[in-house]
């Protein structure tokens, strides 16, 4: 089975958590602890390069991380690619075929521009241009509504659903909706979205997996949670050692041997 085809079929099993790598060496840790899929997080990478979420990285830079990820698994990798990283259909399609020489296998793409919804048909358009440029059985897409995140200008669950319907129909194979935090409303997006669901832990909510399966959802992702974790664990032993020069921030710290074997060819 290709890897693109592994992915897939992850989304008709009861239901799995997709976790997010920021680099290589995060990658292969996820890759070490027996994770069959791992995707990329923008957040986490911006984080990295030291700069804000949201648009301060530009594609091309986006993606050279992303194939850095890529390069340093063999489990498939879906990325986060935002909106597309580029006005219209046609550099989203670009962006698609882009991942795909790299070797990504699937991956996220935002129905929103400039912290703003974009109008239904302009992100159905985008989603068909993606699937174009992947088709089936070589990219898993994965069509994000931020209905819940930068809100609708209606009844946000109609309008996810409205959304969700449209983006499948245009190819997408599952349908991301973060920021749902209701486990009513999670339970009924399941039951009306025609196709997988994919929602974020650790983001607006601290559901654990298993309830999220529970509730009909079968892609729990993490975001830039991951991440999060790391950096405030730098942040806490930084102080530690600012405040007082102790070392209590490395019991249970994995040994440095330890670390050299698990990256080790």
């Amino acid at each position: 089975m290709n890897k693109a085809a592994a992915l897939l079929a992850l989304h008709a099993g009861p239901g799995f958590v997709l976790p997010n790598a920021w680099d290589a060496g995060s990658a292969r840790v996820l890759q070490g602890v027996g994770f069959p899929a791992i995707a990329t997080t923008s957040a986490g990478i911006a984080w990295s390069c030291g700069v804000p979420d949201g648009g301060a990285l530009d594609g091309d830079t986006m993606l050279e991380h992303v194939a850095r990820i890529v390069a340093a698994v063999d489990v498939p990798v879906s990325a986060d690619l935002e909106s597309g990283y580029g006005a219209t259909p046609d550099d989203v399609a670009r962006t698609v075929a882009r991942a795909v020489e790299l070797g990504v296998v699937g991956g996220n793409l935002e129905d929103v521009r400039d912290g703003a919804l974009l109008g239904v048909d302009e992100a159905v358009d985008r989603v068909a241009a993606a699937r174009a440029a992947a088709p089936r059985g070589t990219f898993v897409l994965n069509a994000r509504t931020d209905t819940y995140l930068v809100g609708a200008a209606g009844d946000p669950f109609e309008e996810t659903v409205e959304r969700a319907a449209r983006f499948v129909e245009a190819g997408a194979d599952c349908v991301f909706v973060p920021g749902v935090v209701e486990a009513d409303t999670i339970r009924r997006l399941a039951a009306q979205v025609p196709g997988p669901l994919n929602v974020v832990a650790g983001l607006a909510s601290t559901t654990d997996a298993p309830t999220l399966f529970s509730l009909g959802v079968t892609r729990v992702s993490l975001g830039g949670s991951l991440a999060r974790a790391a950096y405030s664990t730098l942040e806490r032993a930084g102080r530690e050692l600012l405040d007082g020069g102790t070392l209590g921030f490395l019991d249970g710290a994995i040994s440095y041997a330890d670390l050299q074997r698990r990256f080790a060819p």
